[in-house]
């Protein structure tokens, strides 16, 4: 039983899908837990019940004010930094933890070898990234699994009874926040671009948040070329001496990065020589789907891969096993020669704009809640290949409004209902607008 928790008055900061598990380790390794909790219904009760008779106290409603005695917070991710509990743990002097930093922290318990992490994150792309690192991780006969913010608690994987070689670990900028000291084997950012900022603050805060999976990196820093915000924050990271930036690049790839080359996916960054020679991972046929922003996403896992030493035919064969989840520009169906395409994961412009880029002419169903974001950047890059725009959702008119001032050719339907029937009559107007 690790000393630095037997004994020790932890509060743990929220309920949830990491707040439970928390609590749970927490006790088990002898330390006395309170949990606080904002909300105070039934599924917050169910879940108070299931600890309680372990001997875990619950507040209900009440996650602002810092239980006595409290020596540690581990808190879920998406509580903001600004929160009355953590000014008043600033002023007591008790460090905040999030449960990445407390899962980095018990990777050795009961005398395990804690097993390498390959870290990812980036605005979007993340969890299809992590998910194809590990169809490859697999492929080379290595035992894995895709966990963080894909879903999958990371405390699971480090105190489970399962043991691993590696993990694939997605992380999101709440995460990062709180998980002062990990330090990865290799981590890759995919792309920066405005989000969340109503809980970091501003955009250079969110990015810093971001760079932080770059601490300490051991082996590899992978970047975007095409985003050079990803490379700014790999040139400010403090990594291990002898770690490598990795560039990967829908283009033809200089030394140090991974590329395509007439329909091919190439390495020349973990090969010998690189300045000369390179070396064909997998077509680019093999990546599903193969739209440009997924190509991308294929790349950076087969860096982090290779940065792992795994072969060329691993990368390959695990690019080929692998399948996105749903809503990830997922083809439903073709019908009289016009293709459905749900991608429905797009939430913010810069998934939206990757998007729209895989296809030539597009009927474009938009809307829901913007999230403070402006669509005229989006529109004015898009305008050419919509053939029209069905909205939906409470935030329509700002999309319809870019519409009328970048692509004032292209019509619009603009459906004023928020019932279950709404969906079904925008993808009939869709298809009225639709040519095969």
């Amino acid at each position: 039983m690790p000393s630095e928790f037997s004994g020790k008055h932890v509060t743990v900061a929220g309920l949830g899908v990491s707040g439970v598990p928390a609590a749970k380790v927490l006790h088990g390794l002898g330390a006395q837990v309170t949990v606080v909790n904002d909300g105070d219904d039934e599924r917050a009760r169910t879940q108070a019940a299931e600890l309680e008779p372990l001997g875990v106290t619950v507040r209900l409603g009440d996650g602002d004010t810092l239980p006595e005695g409290t020596e540690l917070i581990v808190t879920a991710p998406g509580w903001k930094p600004t929160k009355p509990l953590f000014t008043a743990a600033g002023q007591a002097g008790v460090p905040v933890w999030g449960d990445v930093e407390l899962a980095w922290r018990l990777r050795g318990l009961n005398g395990r070898k804690p097993a390498p992490w390959l870290a990812v994150t980036g605005t979007n792309g993340k969890t299809t990234t992590v998910q194809m690192l590990a169809s490859i991780l697999k492929a080379a006969g290595l035992r894995t699994a895709a966990v963080g913010n894909i879903g999958v608690s990371l405390l699971d994987a480090v105190t489970g009874e399962q043991e691993y070689d590696v993990l694939a670990v997605e992380l999101s900028s709440y995460q990062l926040h709180w998980a002062p000291s990990l330090r990865a084997h290799s981590a890759a950012v995919l792309n920066l671009a405005p989000d969340h900022l109503d809980w970091h603050g501003s955009m250079e805060a969110y990015a810093a948040d971001k760079g932080r999976i770059y601490e300490g990196n051991h082996v590899a820093c992978v970047y975007n070329v095409a985003d050079k915000a990803t490379e700014d924050l790999v040139r400010a990271a403090d990594v291990e001496e002898g770690c490598r930036a990795i560039g990967f690049t829908l283009g033809t790839p200089g030394p140090s990065q991974l590329g395509v080359v007439e329909g091919l996916l190439v390495d020349r960054a973990f090969v010998e020589d690189r300045q000369k020679n390179a070396q064909e991972l997998a077509e680019v046929s093999d990546v599903n789907p193969p739209a440009p922003h997924n190509i991308a996403n294929a790349l950076a896992a087969a860096g982090l891969a290779r940065a792992f030493g795994v072969s060329a035919a691993a990368v390959r064969d695990g690019l080929r096993a692998f399948t996105p989840d749903a809503h990830r520009i997922a083809h439903v169906a073709d019908v009289d020669g016009v293709a459905y395409v749900d991608d429905s994961k797009a939430t913010n412009t810069h998934a939206t704009e990757a998007s729209l880029a895989a296809y030539e002419s597009i009927v474009w169903i938009a809307g829901g809640l913007a999230k403070g974001a402006t669509f005229d950047e989006l529109v004015a890059g898009a305008a050419k290949r919509l053939r029209g725009a069905v909205l939906i959702g409470a935030d329509r008119a700002l999309i319809r409004e870019a519409l009328a001032r970048h692509a004032p050719e292209v019509p619009v339907v603009d459906l004023d209902r928020t019932d279950t029937g709404a969906m079904l009559q925008a993808v009939q107007e869709a298809r009225r607008l639709a040519r095969p």
